[in-house]
């Protein structure tokens, strides 16, 4: 059996190459040829949610399919934009809503929003991606973590924005020891102990983050044995990282067409 730190290295030693299997497995292959032959003909925010299979590839594509299921809430992250200090995306503390708004730009480019890159190729790179991290799950939670953290370091710019998504925090206080009750103490104090712990700009030089990733899977594969351990107990669902308690207040909140 391979180690959750070989099986992280096999991954990334050529990402490029692995992402390529991945985009070429034949219900990936299908759903994304659907998706681009598809997009460019969408035109409002009400022609996407029209179409559940564009919709839902999207949303996986930006890591939210446990979120499919309330759409008036995307229609109000999608209908606001970014521009906006106020805008419902800017207010989120997870910026998975925010980077699906890059993504599919209705409110700032109108009819226009599905003809960038970004919203074509781009999220079909993001697909592709999300498909990867799932996949290596199913065989690895502590990989899945690895992958997802690599990909979501550079943006960490604080310790709440760790404690804000436990998939990230999870990383964290394994790679610092710490133990899982350290995530119910003050908030306040989570945030300083991480920040003093850890010189979060490092997240942004590749070499220095893949030492700290080389350090958790590591530590991962000794503290969470292949036979003992629910890769669902982190990820909170086979397909995210699970809903807040205030996020769902969010969505219950919310009237039917997001107003």
């Amino acid at each position: 059996m391979t180690t959750t730190y070989t099986s992280y290295k096999l991954i990334t030693a050529d990402l490029t190459k692995s992402l390529e299997r991945v985009s070429e497995q034949p219900d990936v292959a299908r759903e994304t040829e659907y998706y681009l032959s598809k997009i460019g003909s969408i035109k409002t925010i009400d022609d996407f949610f029209a179409d559940s299979r564009l919709y839902n590839y999207a949303m996986k594509a930006h890591g939210l399919e446990d979120m499919a299921y309330a759409k008036a809430f995307m229609r109000k992250v999608l209908s606001e934009g970014i521009d906006s200090d106020d805008a419902f995306a800017n207010k989120l503390t997870d910026g998975r809503y925010k980077a699906l708004v890059e993504s599919l730009n209705f409110a700032r480019n109108g009819e226009a929003a599905t003809s960038f890159d970004r919203a074509q190729k781009g999220v079909a790179d993001k697909y592709a991606r999300q498909t990867l991290e799932q996949n290596a799950g199913e065989e690895n939670a502590g990989v899945r973590l690895a992958l997802y953290f690599s990909r979501m370091a550079p943006t960490i710019t604080s310790g709440y924005a760790i404690i804000a998504d436990e998939a990230l925090a999870q990383v964290v206080r394994t790679a610092l020891q710490l133990p899982d009750e350290f995530a119910a103490t003050d908030v306040d104090r989570q945030a300083e102990a991480y920040e003093a712990a850890i010189d979060l700009k490092d997240f942004q030089d590749p070499e220095k983050l893949a030492a700290f990733l080389d350090r958790f899977t590591a530590l991962w594969e000794v503290n969470n044995s292949t036979d003992s351990y629910d890769p669902l107990a982190v990820f909170g669902s086979s397909s995210g990282y699970g809903i807040s308690s205030d996020l769902l207040l969010s969505i219950n909140s919310l009237k039917l067409g997001g107003r």
